[in-house]
């Protein structure tokens, strides 16, 4: 295990560009969504308490989101199927991207040592990103909570 922790982004790195796989087997790059603010944000595994609730408070609240002009994507190490399961199980309508290898997470600092009931241990950090039209990271947050953390982003961005 590692000792050497993720480089984490700021506010006004430019945004590491990914292409990954959806939930319906489909390609999704984020360089393709300049010109559109995008909220990308990094959960541990589909159809888990926690990763449930933040995943069904970003699908209850997409219109407030798209309505600013924002897409929201959210990211795990889970393989296709399995979020196409979780989308179905929950109703969920938010667009889920798989990054079974944690290529795109580590790049944005959201995989790596975490404590997790009191022991360290290399897994996904909870984060979400407000990337803007110039594919600029806007808000970089880490180690959020799943929930109350979709309100309060909301909050933070005027929505």
């Amino acid at each position: 295990m590692s000792t050497t922790p993720a480089p984490r982004l700021s506010p006004g790195d430019p945004a590491p560009d990914f292409t990954l796989l959806d939930d319906a087997g489909a390609e999704v790059s984020l360089s393709s969504l300049r010109g559109r603010k995008v909220v990308v944000y990094f959960y541990p595994a589909a159809m888990t308490p926690g990763c449930t609730k933040q995943a069904c408070d970003f699908t209850a609240t997409q219109d407030a989101f798209r309505e600013e002009g924002y897409e929201v994507l959210g990211i795990s190490p889970d393989k296709p199927e399995k979020l196409a399961r979780f989308r179905d199980k929950e109703a969920l309508g938010i667009r889920l991207l798989s990054d079974p290898d944690k290529a795109v997470m580590s790049a944005w600092g959201a995989f790596g040592e975490k404590k997790m009931y009191g022991k360290v241990v290399q897994g996904v950090i909870r984060s979400t990103f407000v990337v803007d039209e110039q594919g600029v990271v806007e808000v970089a947050q880490y180690n959020v909570k799943a929930t109350g953390h979709v309100a309060k982003l909301r909050r933070d961005l005027s929505l």
